[in-house]
């Protein structure tokens, strides 16, 4: 791009011009300052603001008139420049990604024909006995449904689990830990060898972890623990009345049942709609292909390795470990990024086509969702997105919003029976 002597001479004088009347010169009065020497004094803010203006008006400019869909900031590269002289630079673009927008209505997604039970309802309440249950020491062998209070150390192909599995240290040992002797809790298998035995028994107890173990380095091994039982404890639970149900803040217990029913019928109906969501978002990004811009697939992969790291250290993992999987974050991250980066382009696309818009009142509102998610007053919340020029953000976030249930209205549902 070029500009011609006068232009930048013109710009020069309209901001030496914007100094002269804000400059305080020792001898003159505010604004007085002869402008040969207000030139000589701030000769070099000038320039920068001078070429400034110059530069970032000229881009503009050329974008509106090619029409062009800039993404990210432009890689500006000056030329030359200075008074007297004309202005040349380069602005090196990347642009948003040009491609045919798929039909997006009618996507297809299978859901389970799901609907909350009298049975959920009693084993909600079970649990919420559960957060009230007694555990009393009783002398006799360890029975299906006690507490194990238990000694263990555990080893893994002959090594120390921590070895295989360095954040693995609840795995490896433990001093009095309660182990509830029902199937599925814990290590799977390992309470029910315990059965029958009474404080202070020792129990070798062998472990087949499963292909889907949460500690993946132990996926698919066998383990050997050498289990001590300290103590055998009785669970006992409370009477299902209303002296329970006031304790969680209802008037009696057929009020308890009837907010326990509205709270599952709450959760099938956001785990359906995640459900839906993800079937049709998977849908869509298969039946469309473009490039996405390095800039944006980079600035989202560091957005994704920030929050894993963040939540990793959230949850005790130390930055040395995380450091070792570094590489294996960094992959993860780069493909969450790329689908990200992928659906915004078509969800945009598609906000475009259908004309929806994400009005102030919708993003105020979004605002004060999230304040009160995070236990943020409103005011505050808003200051700190401002702060980090944010609301862009949730502009984007009620429009997504906006799309996706677009898509739910007019998605074509298969309705499945549920597996046992």
């Amino acid at each position: 791009m070029e500009l011609d002597a006068t232009a930048v001479d013109s710009a020069f004088n309209a901001v030496t011009k914007d100094y002269q009347k804000q400059a305080t010169l020792p001898g003159f009065r505010p604004g007085k300052a002869p402008l040969p020497m207000v030139v000589k004094k701030y000769d070099a803010e000038i320039k920068d603001e001078a070429k400034r203006k110059l530069i970032g008006d000229a881009y503009r400019k050329a974008i509106d008139e090619q029409k062009l869909q800039v993404v990210g900031y432009p890689d500006i590269e000056e030329v030359q420049f200075g008074r007297g002289q004309s202005l040349q630079f380069t602005a090196t673009v990347e642009t948003a990604p040009d491609f045919q927008l798929p039909e997006y209505k009618g996507l297809p997604a299978t859901l389970e024909t799901k609907s909350v039970t009298d049975a959920d309802v009693e084993k909600a309440l079970d649990l919420l006995r559960g957060q009230h249950a007694n555990y009393n020491t009783v002398a006799r062998p360890l029975a299906s449904g006690d507490i194990a209070v238990v000694n263990y150390t555990g080893t893994c192909d002959g090594k120390i689990i921590t070895e295989l599995a360095p954040t693995a240290k609840g795995l490896t040992e433990q001093k009095n830990f309660w182990v509830e002797t029902t199937e599925g809790k814990f290590i799977p298998g390992f309470a029910e060898q315990l059965i029958g035995a009474s404080a202070g028994n020792k129990r070798t107890v062998n472990i087949d972890f499963p292909a889907d173990f949460v500690t993946k380095e132990l996926q698919g091994k066998k383990g050997v623990y050498e289990v001590e039982l300290v103590e055998v404890k009785e669970k006992s639970l409370p009477a299902l009345d209303d002296e329970l149900a006031k304790k969680f803040g209802a008037e009696n217990l057929a009020a308890l049942k009837v907010g326990i029913r509205g709270d599952l019928e709450n959760e099938l109906k956001y785990s359906r709609s995640k459900n839906l969501r993800g079937q049709l978002i998977r849908a869509l990004l298969g039946k469309v292909n473009f490039d996405l811009p390095e800039s944006a697939v980079a600035h989202e992969t560091r957005n994704v390795v920030y929050d894993v790291v963040r939540q990793n250290t959230q949850r005790g993992i130390a930055r040395e470990l995380i450091e070792t999987q570094k590489d294996e974050i960094y992959a993860m991250a780069a493909g969450t990024a790329k689908e990200r980066v992928k659906l915004a382009f078509v969800v945009g696309r598609i906000a475009e086509f259908e004309k929806i818009q994400a009005t102030q009142e919708d993003v105020i509102r979004r605002a004060q969702n999230l304040a009160m998610m995070y236990q943020t007053p409103v005011d505050q919340f808003i200051k700190d997105l401002q702060k980090r020029n944010g609301i862009n953000e949730l502009y984007d976030q009620v429009l997504h919003e906006k799309v996706l249930e677009l898509l739910e209205r007019n998605a074509i549902i298969t309705e499945s029976v549920p597996t046992k």
